[in-house]
């Protein structure tokens, strides 16, 4: 009830945006960002399967970005996690690139990368490493240390060790990383794609504006917003399946 009169409103708000456009002799010429106009050429785009032509190498980019990320991030969270000394090390140089913008590095990979695919990929993990590897390491330093001994008088070799006790215990603060990196790396993703591709829903959003069709533009913003939605909502109902400290 309470999602529906937020969707309600915020369609409402949408639509006396479009209005007001439309009304002002200085912004009618965007009228079609509107809800009628957008959803329009919504129905079309769908129909026609244009969403998932545009759609389909976004999400190959975002997931290998992310893939990238979480191979790095999560075994270089457990080993700050786990060791103190690495901890301390890496604390400084750390905080300090994950404060710089993804896309300040956009020069770099142009030159790095032989193609445009793998510079963006390379963007979109740069984005994604750093909410994975912290929340990482901040589940392994959580874990109670009566664990561990008790695994190790047990007999426990370090991938048992690894596999019997530290994953399971951190699995719901390794995706709550995946989680927040996502949302950056969804972000990152249409900036991103402006670079030479021609395909993706970046270059839709960067065509459609040159091309004046603002109604494609709208409504690929819709999709962007969408799907991201959907990714944030599956990566939430995974979390809730492995939570094994359910709230009373």
């Amino acid at each position: 009830m309470n999602a529906g009169i937020g969707m309600a409103s915020l369609l409402f708000l949408w639509w006396l945006g479009g209005r007001a456009v439309a009304n002002d002799p200085d912004m009618f010429a965007f009228a079609d960002f509107a809800p009628a106009p957008t959803l329009s050429r919504l129905w079309v785009m769908l129909t026609s399967s244009e969403v998932i032509d545009m759609a389909v190498p976004s999400l190959y980019r975002v997931g290998a970005g992310m893939a990238l990320a979480a191979v790095i991030g999560i075994p270089m969270g457990i080993l700050i996690g786990r060791v103190t000394q690495l901890r301390e090390i890496t604390n400084i140089p750390f905080q300090f690139l994950r404060m710089i913008s993804p896309l300040s590095w956009m020069p770099i990979a142009v030159m790095a990368f032989d193609t445009w695919d793998g510079a963006i990929v390379f963007l979109i993990a740069v984005a994604s490493i750093w909410p994975i590897l912290f929340a990482t390491a901040a589940g392994v330093r959580r874990i109670d240390p009566e664990w561990i001994k008790v695994a190790r008088n047990l007999g426990a070799n370090p991938r048992h060790m690894l596999t019997t006790v530290i994953l399971p215990a951190i699995a719901v603060d390794i995706l709550t990383g995946v989680r927040l990196a996502l949302g950056v790396a969804w972000v990152v993703l249409v900036p991103a794609e402006y670079l030479g591709v021609t395909s993706g829903l970046g270059y839709a959003i960067n065509d459609a504006r040159d091309t004046l069709e603002y109604d494609r533009l709208s409504a690929t913003v819709v999709v962007i917003g969408v799907i991201g939605f959907a990714l944030d909502t599956l990566c939430q109902k995974a979390i809730t399946r492995l939570n094994w400290m359910k709230s009373t």
